[in-house]
């Protein structure tokens, strides 16, 4: 009798489930046909603003299996890394690391690590980078406490100069004289103009009216040089996918002491739990704790960060920045025989990983741009922000930047000028 009792009760289980896997057995969502084809992506040379092509060796380490993120080796290599972002950067900071998250994210932890709602900053407007630091900082309010009842965003204020132009020393120490502000945010390497930001004076004038020193090199670390302590740089940043040729999501930060405390002396805690500097510093073994989970990192971007800063520490920053001037200017040399016109007037101001100019009038750009791709398989690029419609933008990086590469590109220009459509109006 009992048996038969539970032979009944499974029955009975056995057919509400059934009846529950045909009720929902009819997906609401298909397999994706597409999904079941193999993976397709084009072969290009990439000489746009960024990212750049991936050389073997760092292809290699990115395709290497997984290990925990808490491993010890894990924490071995995040140190290399740490070493080697503190040779490109030419500082001894303790609190040096790479932000799991591309270049924005790493602007946008320096600022809200280091601004709070309300404070004055002033940005250095020459392009697209001093306007995406302005849009950040007017987001930095309190947490937990509504606009209402608090200052939304720092009191951002601009020093503007066009497209093309850098700023002196005269004009950033007439700015700060005016507006008093708790941090300066300039660009060293202007990809969206192409311009070379010169910085010698910049920290020691900051520092002479309070303030700190904010560095974006994310388009130049690598290709001209930057030496952080020696200029006095409070916070300096940069990307994974230039000159250090891996892929996009792993951005090198550090701070200055000075910069340091300012952050870990805040009056409210940071705006963001990933990007609080706090729980990164620890994670990076910044500090005299041990280390604790905060986020699982991208760990083949790791492998491959480290390899692109090894192979710098191996070719030498003289050697690359040397290398990265030379066929900056040779490319521009041929850009010039081709009768086109280098958007930076002054050679020193040239940004020597991305090469800017100007097409002679009555060419469409977009058609220059996708006629190069589309039969020579080269990605170059259009402007960005205020210099958008208006230039052309060529990258030599890292791996990139050959005599060999600047020869295909000015001959797939000199091809275009022939074939595109040019309005005779």
């Amino acid at each position: 009798m009992q048996l038969a009792s539970q032979l009944s009760v499974h029955r009975n289980a056995l057919s509400l489930h059934c009846c529950l896997t045909r009720k929902h057995s009819q997906l609401l969502v298909p397999s994706p046909a597409v999904l079941q084809q193999p993976l397709a992506v084009p072969d290009r040379l990439l000489l746009g603003p960024g990212p750049s092509n991936v050389p073997p060796r760092i292809l290699a380490a990115g395709g290497r299996q997984l290990i925990g993120h808490l491993h010890k080796e894990m924490f071995q290599i995040m140190d290399e890394i740490k070493l080697g972002i503190q040779y490109a950067f030419q500082t001894q900071n303790p609190l040096t690391l790479a932000i799991s998250g591309p270049g924005h994210c790493a602007m946008e932890a320096a600022l809200l690590n280091a601004v709070e709602a309300g404070e004055v900053v002033l940005m250095g407007v020459n392009g697209m980078w001093g306007e995406r630091a302005t849009d950040i900082s007017k987001r930095l309010g309190r947490p937990g406490v509504p606009a209402s009842e608090a200052p939304v965003g720092a009191d951002v204020r601009q020093l503007v100069k066009p497209p093309g132009e850098y700023f002196a020393l005269q004009e950033v120490e007439q700015a700060l004289d005016q507006h008093k502000p708790s941090l300066f945010f300039i660009t060293h390497g202007e990809s969206s103009s192409g311009v070379l930001q010169p910085l010698d004076g910049l920290g020691e004038l900051c520092h002479r009216y309070e303030c700190l020193l904010l560095v974006d090199s994310v388009a130049s670390l690598g290709g001209a040089p930057i030496f952080m302590d020696h200029q006095d740089i409070d916070i300096l940043y940069s990307g994974s996918q230039k000159v250090l040729n891996a892929p996009p999501g792993c951005s090198p930060i550090s701070f200055s002491e000075r910069a340091r405390k300012k952050i870990f002396n805040r009056k409210m805690m940071p705006p963001s739990f990933s990007l609080d500097m706090g729980w990164l510093a620890n994670y990076w073994g910044c500090d005299d704790k041990p280390r604790a989970y905060h986020h699982t990192a991208p760990i083949n971007g790791f492998f491959s960060l480290r390899e692109g800063l090894a192979i710098l520490a191996e070719q030498g920053l003289e050697n690359s920045w040397k290398h990265h001037k030379e066929n900056s200017v040779y490319l521009c040399e041929g850009l010039q025989q081709l009768g086109l016109q280098l958007f930076v007037k002054e050679q020193e101001a040239r940004l020597p990983t991305i090469t800017t100019f100007v097409l002679p009038e009555g060419y469409d750009l977009q058609e220059v741009i996708a006629f190069i791709m589309n039969k020579h398989a080269i990605e170059i690029s259009g402007g960005l922000g205020p210099s958008a419609g208006k230039i052309l933008r060529i990258g030599l990086m890292g791996y990139n930047s050959t005599k060999f590469n600047v020869d295909r590109v000015l001959h797939a220009l000199k091809d275009a000028l022939q074939h595109c459509h040019k309005n005779k109006l």
